[in-house]
Protein backbone atom coordinates (compact mmCIF):
# COMPACT_ATOMS: atom_id res chain seq x y z
CA UNK A 1 0.00 0.00 0.00
CA UNK A 2 1.20 3.14 -1.07
CA UNK A 3 2.36 5.94 2.19
CA UNK A 4 0.10 8.76 2.25
CA UNK A 5 2.20 11.72 3.90
CA UNK A 6 -0.03 13.67 6.01
CA UNK A 7 1.80 16.92 5.76
CA UNK A 8 3.43 16.86 2.33
CA UNK A 9 7.23 18.92 2.16
CA UNK A 10 6.96 21.99 -0.33
CA UNK A 11 10.09 22.14 -2.36
CA UNK A 12 11.17 25.30 -3.91
CA UNK A 13 14.30 24.72 -7.01
CA UNK A 14 16.81 26.64 -6.85
CA UNK A 15 18.83 25.99 -10.03
CA UNK A 16 17.82 28.68 -12.04
CA UNK A 17 18.66 31.49 -9.77
CA UNK A 18 20.47 30.96 -6.51
CA UNK A 19 22.36 27.94 -6.93
CA UNK A 20 24.02 29.08 -10.10
CA UNK A 21 24.41 32.78 -8.37
CA UNK A 22 26.42 30.52 -5.57
CA UNK A 23 28.16 28.50 -7.47
CA UNK A 24 29.03 29.80 -11.05
CA UNK A 25 28.79 33.90 -10.21
CA UNK A 26 25.58 33.77 -12.25
CA UNK A 27 26.56 33.01 -15.48
CA UNK A 28 24.32 30.28 -16.93
CA UNK A 29 22.65 31.68 -20.34
CA UNK A 30 18.90 31.39 -20.45
CA UNK A 31 19.83 29.26 -23.45
CA UNK A 32 21.33 26.29 -20.92
CA UNK A 33 17.83 26.56 -18.87
CA UNK A 34 15.43 26.20 -21.51
CA UNK A 35 15.49 23.04 -22.62
CA UNK A 36 15.02 21.43 -19.51
CA UNK A 37 11.80 23.67 -18.56
CA UNK A 38 9.09 21.26 -19.61
CA UNK A 39 10.68 18.81 -17.62
CA UNK A 40 10.92 20.74 -14.58
CA UNK A 41 7.66 21.73 -15.20
CA UNK A 42 6.00 18.48 -14.69
CA UNK A 43 7.73 18.25 -11.08
CA UNK A 44 4.93 19.75 -8.73
CA UNK A 45 7.49 22.36 -7.31
CA UNK A 46 6.30 24.57 -4.79
CA UNK A 47 7.80 27.02 -6.85
CA UNK A 48 10.87 27.52 -9.06
CA UNK A 49 13.26 30.51 -8.12
CA UNK A 50 14.73 31.31 -11.56
CA UNK A 51 14.73 35.51 -11.05
CA UNK A 52 15.74 38.29 -9.28
CA UNK A 53 19.02 38.60 -7.18
CA UNK A 54 21.95 38.97 -8.93
CA UNK A 55 20.53 37.68 -12.38
CA UNK A 56 19.54 40.52 -13.35
CA UNK A 57 22.93 42.43 -13.29
CA UNK A 58 24.75 39.49 -14.87
CA UNK A 59 22.41 39.23 -17.54
CA UNK A 60 23.25 42.40 -19.02
CA UNK A 61 26.94 42.93 -17.36
CA UNK A 62 28.56 39.75 -18.65
CA UNK A 63 25.94 37.70 -20.70
CA UNK A 64 24.80 40.83 -22.65
CA UNK A 65 21.19 39.70 -22.77
CA UNK A 66 17.55 40.92 -21.61
CA UNK A 67 16.85 40.05 -17.96
CA UNK A 68 13.10 40.83 -18.80
CA UNK A 69 13.23 38.44 -21.90
CA UNK A 70 14.77 35.63 -20.16
CA UNK A 71 11.54 36.24 -17.58
CA UNK A 72 9.54 35.87 -20.94
CA UNK A 73 10.76 33.00 -22.24
CA UNK A 74 10.88 31.04 -18.63
CA UNK A 75 7.34 31.89 -18.21
CA UNK A 76 6.09 30.67 -21.41
CA UNK A 77 7.50 27.58 -20.80
CA UNK A 78 6.48 27.01 -17.38
CA UNK A 79 3.03 26.52 -17.57
CA UNK A 80 2.24 24.51 -14.30
CA UNK A 81 4.88 25.69 -12.16
CA UNK A 82 5.08 29.24 -10.26
CA UNK A 83 8.05 31.58 -10.71
CA UNK A 84 9.88 33.23 -7.92
CA UNK A 85 11.96 36.26 -7.73
CA UNK A 86 14.84 37.22 -4.99
CA UNK A 87 14.35 41.27 -4.20
CA UNK A 88 15.95 43.66 -1.82
CA UNK A 89 13.16 45.49 -0.67
CA UNK A 90 13.72 49.23 -1.12
CA UNK A 91 16.72 48.58 -3.20
CA UNK A 92 14.92 46.27 -5.54
CA UNK A 93 18.00 44.07 -7.56
CA UNK A 94 20.58 46.91 -6.85
CA UNK A 95 22.70 48.01 -4.35
CA UNK A 96 21.01 51.52 -2.82
CA UNK A 97 17.61 52.50 -2.03
CA UNK A 98 15.63 53.85 -4.83
CA UNK A 99 12.52 56.00 -4.64
CA UNK A 100 8.89 54.36 -3.87
CA UNK A 101 7.55 54.97 -7.75
CA UNK A 102 10.77 52.78 -9.61
CA UNK A 103 10.06 50.19 -6.25
CA UNK A 104 6.12 49.99 -7.25
CA UNK A 105 6.61 50.12 -10.97
CA UNK A 106 9.55 47.25 -11.19
CA UNK A 107 6.79 45.08 -8.79
CA UNK A 108 4.48 45.43 -11.34
CA UNK A 109 6.21 45.30 -14.59
CA UNK A 110 7.79 41.59 -12.77
CA UNK A 111 4.51 40.66 -11.99
CA UNK A 112 3.54 41.45 -15.85
CA UNK A 113 6.15 39.89 -17.20
CA UNK A 114 5.43 36.20 -14.84
CA UNK A 115 6.57 36.79 -11.47
CA UNK A 116 3.85 35.25 -9.01
CA UNK A 117 6.03 34.94 -5.81
CA UNK A 118 8.02 37.84 -4.88
CA UNK A 119 10.58 37.33 -2.07
CA UNK A 120 11.70 40.58 -0.44
CA UNK A 121 14.26 40.79 2.07
CA UNK A 122 16.20 43.94 3.96
CA UNK A 123 20.19 43.53 4.65
CA UNK A 124 18.69 44.82 8.15
CA UNK A 125 15.53 43.25 8.82
CA UNK A 126 13.99 47.00 8.87
CA UNK A 127 10.53 46.05 7.67
CA UNK A 128 10.31 49.95 6.62
CA UNK A 129 12.46 48.96 4.12
CA UNK A 130 9.93 46.27 2.73
CA UNK A 131 6.35 48.04 2.95
CA UNK A 132 6.56 49.49 -0.50
CA UNK A 133 7.22 46.47 -2.56
CA UNK A 134 5.04 44.19 -0.16
CA UNK A 135 1.85 46.42 -0.76
CA UNK A 136 2.87 46.61 -4.58
CA UNK A 137 3.41 43.03 -5.30
CA UNK A 138 -0.44 42.67 -2.76
CA UNK A 139 -2.08 45.17 -4.75
CA UNK A 140 -0.73 43.53 -8.73
CA UNK A 141 -2.25 40.24 -7.20
CA UNK A 142 1.19 38.50 -6.54
CA UNK A 143 2.56 36.36 -3.41
CA UNK A 144 4.62 38.71 -1.28
CA UNK A 145 6.76 36.79 1.02
CA UNK A 146 9.20 38.56 3.51
CA UNK A 147 12.60 37.27 3.89
CA UNK A 148 14.02 37.80 7.52
CA UNK A 149 17.96 37.75 6.84
CA UNK A 150 18.71 34.79 9.64
CA UNK A 151 22.34 36.07 11.63
CA UNK A 152 23.72 34.75 15.04
CA UNK A 153 24.89 37.49 17.75
CA UNK A 154 23.64 39.20 21.16
CA UNK A 155 20.31 40.74 19.61
CA UNK A 156 19.17 37.72 17.65
CA UNK A 157 17.46 36.05 19.75
CA UNK A 158 14.47 33.15 19.39
CA UNK A 159 12.04 36.69 20.52
CA UNK A 160 13.67 38.81 18.18
CA UNK A 161 12.84 36.42 15.34
CA UNK A 162 9.09 35.64 16.68
CA UNK A 163 8.71 39.55 16.84
CA UNK A 164 10.20 40.34 12.97
CA UNK A 165 7.93 37.64 11.59
CA UNK A 166 4.88 39.10 13.10
CA UNK A 167 6.10 42.36 11.99
CA UNK A 168 6.15 40.33 8.38
CA UNK A 169 2.51 38.71 8.90
CA UNK A 170 1.11 42.35 9.99
CA UNK A 171 2.90 43.99 7.44
CA UNK A 172 1.13 41.54 4.84
CA UNK A 173 3.44 38.97 4.00
CA UNK A 174 2.09 36.12 2.76
CA UNK A 175 4.23 33.70 3.93
CA UNK A 176 7.88 34.06 5.65
CA UNK A 177 10.91 32.54 4.95
CA UNK A 178 14.34 32.33 7.10
CA UNK A 179 16.88 33.39 4.97
CA UNK A 180 19.99 31.98 6.30
CA UNK A 181 22.39 33.08 3.72
CA UNK A 182 25.92 31.75 5.47
CA UNK A 183 24.71 28.76 6.77
CA UNK A 184 24.86 29.70 9.98
CA UNK A 185 21.17 28.24 11.43
CA UNK A 186 22.63 24.56 13.16
CA UNK A 187 19.55 21.82 13.28
CA UNK A 188 19.30 22.12 17.37
CA UNK A 189 18.25 25.90 16.76
CA UNK A 190 15.92 25.12 13.83
CA UNK A 191 14.06 22.85 15.71
CA UNK A 192 13.67 25.75 18.23
CA UNK A 193 12.70 28.45 16.18
CA UNK A 194 10.24 26.74 13.92
CA UNK A 195 7.67 26.02 16.40
CA UNK A 196 7.99 29.16 17.77
CA UNK A 197 7.53 30.97 14.32
CA UNK A 198 4.73 28.18 14.04
CA UNK A 199 3.32 28.93 17.16
CA UNK A 200 3.25 33.14 16.40
CA UNK A 201 2.03 32.90 12.84
CA UNK A 202 -0.70 31.61 10.60
CA UNK A 203 1.16 32.11 7.58
CA UNK A 204 3.36 29.02 5.55
CA UNK A 205 6.92 29.34 6.97
CA UNK A 206 9.94 28.54 4.59
CA UNK A 207 13.69 27.67 5.32
CA UNK A 208 16.42 28.83 2.47
CA UNK A 209 19.58 27.77 3.57
CA UNK A 210 23.17 27.34 2.38
CA UNK A 211 25.52 24.38 2.43
CA UNK A 212 28.59 26.67 3.41
CA UNK A 213 28.85 25.46 6.84
CA UNK A 214 28.20 21.47 6.18
CA UNK A 215 25.16 21.79 8.11
CA UNK A 216 22.28 22.75 5.86
CA UNK A 217 20.96 19.19 5.17
CA UNK A 218 20.88 18.26 8.84
CA UNK A 219 19.18 21.78 9.93
CA UNK A 220 16.49 21.16 6.79
CA UNK A 221 15.64 17.81 8.09
CA UNK A 222 15.09 19.28 12.10
CA UNK A 223 13.48 22.19 10.86
CA UNK A 224 10.78 20.25 8.57
CA UNK A 225 10.02 17.90 11.64
CA UNK A 226 9.52 20.80 13.88
CA UNK A 227 7.21 21.89 11.02
CA UNK A 228 8.56 24.27 7.91
CA UNK A 229 6.37 24.42 5.50
CA UNK A 230 8.69 24.14 2.70
CA UNK A 231 12.55 24.22 1.88
CA UNK A 232 14.64 25.49 -0.82
CA UNK A 233 17.26 23.25 -2.39
CA UNK A 234 18.96 22.95 -6.04
CA UNK A 235 18.86 19.97 -8.21
CA UNK A 236 22.62 17.87 -7.21
CA UNK A 237 25.11 18.87 -9.85
CA UNK A 238 24.35 23.14 -8.64
CA UNK A 239 24.09 21.77 -5.25
CA UNK A 240 26.03 21.70 -1.70
CA UNK A 241 29.31 23.89 -1.33
CA UNK A 242 27.97 27.59 -1.60
CA UNK A 243 24.65 26.78 -3.04
CA UNK A 244 21.42 24.52 -1.28
CA UNK A 245 20.82 21.51 -0.33
CA UNK A 246 20.29 18.63 -3.31
CA UNK A 247 16.68 18.50 -3.89
CA UNK A 248 16.83 14.69 -5.01
CA UNK A 249 18.65 13.92 -1.63
CA UNK A 250 15.62 15.75 0.39
CA UNK A 251 13.49 14.19 -1.29
CA UNK A 252 14.70 10.61 -0.85
CA UNK A 253 15.39 11.50 3.02
CA UNK A 254 11.41 12.52 3.58
CA UNK A 255 9.92 9.52 1.26
CA UNK A 256 8.26 7.04 2.91
CA UNK A 257 7.86 9.68 6.33
CA UNK A 258 4.90 12.10 7.23
CA UNK A 259 6.25 15.01 5.35
CA UNK A 260 6.41 13.31 1.52
CA UNK A 261 6.85 15.26 -1.35
CA UNK A 262 5.81 12.73 -3.09
CA UNK A 263 8.09 14.40 -6.23
CA UNK A 264 9.36 11.66 -8.59
CA UNK A 265 12.83 10.87 -8.54
CA UNK A 266 12.83 9.82 -12.13
CA UNK A 267 11.80 13.48 -13.54
CA UNK A 268 14.71 14.99 -11.01
CA UNK A 269 17.07 12.26 -12.12
CA UNK A 270 16.36 13.45 -15.78
CA UNK A 271 16.68 16.76 -14.35
CA UNK A 272 20.20 16.38 -13.07
CA UNK A 273 21.23 14.39 -15.71
CA UNK A 274 20.36 17.59 -18.26
CA UNK A 275 22.62 19.88 -15.82
CA UNK A 276 25.36 17.30 -15.15
CA UNK A 277 27.63 18.53 -18.58
CA UNK A 278 26.44 22.01 -17.73
CA UNK A 279 28.26 21.70 -14.48
CA UNK A 280 31.32 20.30 -15.94
CA UNK A 281 31.37 23.15 -18.86
CA UNK A 282 31.78 25.66 -16.03
CA UNK A 283 34.38 23.60 -14.11
CA UNK A 284 36.40 22.79 -17.39
CA UNK A 285 36.47 26.84 -17.83
CA UNK A 286 37.11 27.56 -14.39
CA UNK A 287 33.85 29.83 -13.57
CA UNK A 288 33.32 26.89 -10.98
CA UNK A 289 35.87 27.24 -8.45
CA UNK A 290 36.45 24.64 -5.50
CA UNK A 291 36.89 27.10 -3.39
CA UNK A 292 33.13 26.95 -3.24
CA UNK A 293 32.65 23.37 -3.65
CA UNK A 294 33.57 22.38 -0.17
CA UNK A 295 32.60 23.19 3.52
CA UNK A 296 34.21 25.90 4.96
CA UNK A 297 33.54 26.08 8.96
CA UNK A 298 34.99 29.31 9.21
CA UNK A 299 31.17 30.49 8.05
CA UNK A 300 30.33 29.34 11.52
CA UNK A 301 33.56 31.75 13.05
CA UNK A 302 33.18 34.78 10.90
CA UNK A 303 29.70 34.43 9.62
CA UNK A 304 30.82 35.21 6.20
CA UNK A 305 28.67 34.17 3.23
CA UNK A 306 30.36 32.30 0.61
CA UNK A 307 29.64 34.95 -1.83
CA UNK A 308 31.50 37.49 0.22
CA UNK A 309 34.01 35.36 0.67
CA UNK A 310 35.13 35.22 -3.06
CA UNK A 311 34.94 39.13 -3.06
CA UNK A 312 37.10 39.11 -0.22
CA UNK A 313 39.75 36.70 -1.77
CA UNK A 314 39.40 38.99 -5.35
CA UNK A 315 39.95 42.18 -3.88
CA UNK A 316 43.30 41.05 -1.55
CA UNK A 317 44.31 39.03 -5.10
CA UNK A 318 43.62 42.54 -7.08
CA UNK A 319 45.96 43.97 -4.21
CA UNK A 320 48.53 40.96 -4.18
CA UNK A 321 47.91 40.07 -0.48
CA UNK A 322 46.29 37.29 -0.48
CA UNK A 323 48.14 36.18 3.23
CA UNK A 324 46.48 39.11 4.18
CA UNK A 325 42.90 36.78 4.24
CA UNK A 326 43.39 35.46 7.68
CA UNK A 327 43.89 39.22 9.10
CA UNK A 328 40.25 39.78 7.19
CA UNK A 329 38.24 37.39 8.23
CA UNK A 330 39.22 38.15 12.18
CA UNK A 331 38.54 41.82 11.51
CA UNK A 332 35.28 41.62 9.86
CA UNK A 333 33.32 40.64 12.98
CA UNK A 334 35.09 43.55 14.70
CA UNK A 335 33.16 45.95 11.98
CA UNK A 336 29.98 44.22 11.98
CA UNK A 337 29.86 44.91 15.65
CA UNK A 338 31.36 48.50 14.79
CA UNK A 339 28.35 49.30 12.38
CA UNK A 340 25.70 48.00 14.64
CA UNK A 341 25.75 43.93 13.90
CA UNK A 342 24.28 44.04 10.93
CA UNK A 343 23.05 40.80 8.90
CA UNK A 344 25.83 39.88 6.56
CA UNK A 345 23.91 39.63 3.30
CA UNK A 346 23.94 42.09 -0.23
CA UNK A 347 24.97 44.99 0.34
CA UNK A 348 25.59 44.99 3.84
CA UNK A 349 27.82 42.25 3.39
CA UNK A 350 29.88 43.97 0.95
CA UNK A 351 29.83 47.23 2.85
CA UNK A 352 31.51 45.27 6.03
CA UNK A 353 33.54 43.35 4.13
CA UNK A 354 35.38 45.96 2.60
CA UNK A 355 36.26 48.16 5.09
CA UNK A 356 37.61 45.56 7.00
CA UNK A 357 40.12 44.67 3.63
CA UNK A 358 41.02 48.50 4.40
CA UNK A 359 41.47 48.33 7.77
CA UNK A 360 43.65 45.59 7.25
CA UNK A 361 45.98 47.07 4.52
CA UNK A 362 46.21 50.32 5.14
CA UNK A 363 47.65 49.19 8.71
CA UNK A 364 45.30 51.35 11.01
CA UNK A 365 41.45 51.09 11.09
CA UNK A 366 39.44 53.19 9.47
CA UNK A 367 42.00 55.48 8.61
CA UNK A 368 40.19 54.72 4.70
CA UNK A 369 36.30 54.90 4.66
CA UNK A 370 34.54 54.19 2.08
CA UNK A 371 31.41 55.99 0.71
CA UNK A 372 29.09 53.02 1.46
CA UNK A 373 30.58 52.47 5.09
CA UNK A 374 29.80 56.47 5.93
CA UNK A 375 25.84 55.75 4.37
CA UNK A 376 25.49 52.93 6.43
CA UNK A 377 26.68 55.14 9.57
CA UNK A 378 24.15 58.01 8.43
CA UNK A 379 20.88 55.48 8.57
CA UNK A 380 20.67 55.97 4.66
CA UNK A 381 20.48 51.90 4.55
CA UNK A 382 18.12 51.57 7.71
CA UNK A 383 18.16 51.19 11.55
CA UNK A 384 20.73 48.47 12.64
CA UNK A 385 19.47 46.17 15.76
CA UNK A 386 22.43 47.38 18.08
CA UNK A 387 23.62 50.75 17.99
CA UNK A 388 27.06 51.90 16.17
CA UNK A 389 30.11 52.20 18.08
CA UNK A 390 30.44 55.88 18.79
CA UNK A 391 34.10 56.23 18.37
CA UNK A 392 33.91 54.88 14.99
CA UNK A 393 31.09 56.96 14.25
CA UNK A 394 33.60 60.33 15.17
CA UNK A 395 36.16 58.93 13.23
CA UNK A 396 34.51 57.65 10.19
CA UNK A 397 32.18 60.80 9.95
CA UNK A 398 33.35 63.90 11.83
CA UNK A 399 31.19 66.69 11.05
CA UNK A 400 29.36 64.48 8.74
CA UNK A 401 27.40 62.90 11.82
CA UNK A 402 24.96 65.53 12.23
CA UNK A 403 23.93 64.53 8.90
CA UNK A 404 22.54 61.12 9.75
CA UNK A 405 18.88 60.44 9.58
CA UNK A 406 16.36 58.22 11.34
CA UNK A 407 13.28 57.96 9.09
CA UNK A 408 12.69 55.32 6.95
CA UNK A 409 15.48 56.16 4.06
CA UNK A 410 13.44 56.28 0.84
CA UNK A 411 11.20 58.78 2.76
CA UNK A 412 14.03 61.43 1.43
CA UNK A 413 14.03 60.03 -2.18
CA UNK A 414 12.20 62.14 -4.45
CA UNK A 415 9.94 60.57 -7.56
CA UNK A 416 12.51 58.99 -9.62
CA UNK A 417 11.16 57.39 -12.77
CA UNK A 418 10.31 60.87 -15.05
CA UNK A 419 14.00 61.86 -15.29
CA UNK A 420 14.48 57.70 -16.08
CA UNK A 421 12.29 58.27 -18.54
CA UNK A 422 14.22 61.35 -20.08
CA UNK A 423 17.47 59.43 -20.56
CA UNK A 424 16.55 56.35 -21.42
CA UNK A 425 14.45 57.74 -24.65
CA UNK A 426 17.64 57.43 -27.06
CA UNK A 427 17.43 53.98 -26.44
CA UNK A 428 13.88 52.76 -25.13
CA UNK A 429 12.31 49.67 -27.39
CA UNK A 430 10.04 48.08 -24.25
CA UNK A 431 8.85 49.66 -20.85
CA UNK A 432 11.51 47.74 -18.82
CA UNK A 433 14.19 49.98 -19.92
CA UNK A 434 13.56 52.43 -17.93
CA UNK A 435 13.48 50.16 -15.02
CA UNK A 436 16.58 48.78 -16.36
CA UNK A 437 18.66 52.12 -16.64
CA UNK A 438 17.05 53.31 -13.41
CA UNK A 439 19.00 50.40 -11.70
CA UNK A 440 22.51 49.67 -13.62
CA UNK A 441 22.56 53.20 -15.90
CA UNK A 442 25.91 52.59 -17.07
CA UNK A 443 25.46 49.27 -17.74
CA UNK A 444 22.35 49.45 -19.16
CA UNK A 445 23.62 51.84 -21.53
CA UNK A 446 26.22 50.06 -22.79
CA UNK A 447 23.48 46.77 -22.89
CA UNK A 448 21.24 49.18 -25.36
CA UNK A 449 23.95 49.67 -27.92
CA UNK A 450 24.93 46.37 -27.71
CA UNK A 451 20.97 44.92 -28.54
CA UNK A 452 20.66 47.95 -31.20
CA UNK A 453 24.16 46.53 -33.18
CA UNK A 454 22.61 43.44 -33.06
CA UNK A 455 19.44 44.08 -34.66
CA UNK A 456 21.24 46.17 -37.19
CA UNK A 457 23.17 43.14 -38.07
CA UNK A 458 19.82 41.06 -38.16
CA UNK A 459 18.52 43.36 -40.25
CA UNK A 460 20.34 46.60 -41.53
CA UNK A 461 17.36 48.24 -43.31
CA UNK A 462 15.47 48.18 -40.11
CA UNK A 463 13.83 51.53 -39.74
CA UNK A 464 12.37 52.33 -36.54
CA UNK A 465 13.26 50.12 -33.34
CA UNK A 466 11.48 52.04 -30.90
CA UNK A 467 8.98 50.45 -28.43
CA UNK A 468 9.18 47.23 -30.10
CA UNK A 469 10.91 43.87 -28.09
CA UNK A 470 13.49 42.30 -30.12
CA UNK A 471 14.57 38.38 -29.04
CA UNK A 472 18.32 38.04 -28.40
Amino acid sequence: MKFMAKKPLKITETVLRDAHQSLIATRMTTEEMLPIVPVMDKVGYNAVECWGGATFDACLRFLHEDPWERLRKLRAGFKNTKLQMLFRGQNILGYKPYADDVVEYFVQKSIANGIDIIRIFDCLNDMRNLETAVKAAKKEGGHAQIALSFTLGEPYTTEYWVKKAKEAESLGADSICIKDMSGLLLPKQAAELIPALKKAVSIPIELHNHYTSGVASMTCMKAVEAGCDIIDTAISPFALGTSQPATEVMVQAFKDTDYDTGLDLNLLSEISDYFAPIRQKYLDNGRMSTKVLGVNIKTLLYQVPGGMLSNLIGQLKDQHKEDKLQEVLEEVPRVRKDFGEPPLVTPSSQIVGTQAVFNVLMGERYKVVTQQSKDLLLGKYGKTEMPFNPDVVKKCLGDEAKDAITCRPADLIGPQLPEMEKKVAPYKQQDEDTLTYALFPQVAEEFFKYREAQQTKVDPNKADTKNKAYPL
